[in-house]
């Protein structure tokens, strides 16, 4: 199969994981950039956060239309992630590759875990916004996103649920407002590095993304919210374990 072929397939599969369940499309599109598509670590987590801000910002827009994205809520909480989002991008291209890419492998296999746990319910009870749990939180978040090149939206959604008190439709369509403030932040301090991506994959693969984030939702409509959970799941730990293999023995 082509390079270009493989870049639309796993641009498409990155925007369905975006739109249908408001994260998870960077941790698909690291390890396709890197060992599919032949980018090294560094240049794969910049292109995927220049992927991930632009299929974001469009899936926030068709949710923002359904009445589903709380924006003062997602701005506080992606507020509290540009500073952290910042210095982790500036710390990632000091690491080695092997550092980025056993890092990355740990946070898949823990987005894979809490998919496996199951998401909460649809209303939760009602309550005050915890603004110190959101802020923490929101820090936390910015810091995975830069140092990994993730926007973050797998750990966004149960933390906007549980910790700022969201139901689940506003969490998804929020997290994506917090994912596109993360990935544009720490791309500040990869600007010089976009000048060396390989745009006839990281083009083919973005415009893909987008386009899949437009279907996202009309796959999640087909499918129960627990078999698309253990179906992403099941990948992600296929990805951590390839990845992290790949680190010990690199």
């Amino acid at each position: 199969m082509s390079l270009l072929l493989l870049a639309l397939a796993a641009g498409a599969l990155t925007g369905l994981a975006l739109g249908a369940l408001g994260g998870g499309g960077s941790i698909l599109a690291v390890p396709a950039l890197i060992y599919l598509l032949g980018l090294s670590p560094l240049a794969a987590t910049t292109a995927s956060l220049l992927i991930v801000a632009v299929t974001s910002f469009t899936a926030l827009l068709a949710h923002s239309r359904d009445g589903h994205v709380r924006l003062r809520t997602g701005l506080l909480f992606a507020a509290a992630g540009i500073g952290p989002a910042l210095l982790g991008a500036g710390l990632s291209g000091r690491l080695p590759a092997a550092a980025l890419t056993a890092g990355f492998a740990v946070v898949a296999a823990v987005a894979a875990l809490r998919m496996l746990r199951g998401t909460p319910p649809e209303e939760p009870a009602a309550g005050p916004l915890r603004t110190g749990r959101a802020a923490g939180a929101g820090a936390g978040l910015g810091a995975v996103t830069g140092v990994l090149g993730v926007g973050g939206g797998f750990l966004a959604v149960p933390a906007l649920v549980h910790g700022v008190g969201l139901r689940m439709r506003e969490a998804v369509g929020t997290s994506l407002l917090v994912i596109t403030v993360n990935a544009l932040a720490a791309l500040l301090l990869r600007a010089d590095a976009l000048e060396g991506l390989d745009w006839a994959v990281v083009g083919p693969f973005a415009g893909a993304a987008v386009l899949g984030a437009l279907d996202g939702r009309r796959l999640s409509a087909k499918l129960s919210g627990s078999a698309l959970r253990r179906i992403f799941a099941a990948v992600l730990l296929a990805v951590a374990a390839v990845m992290l293999a790949d680190a010990v023995m690199s």
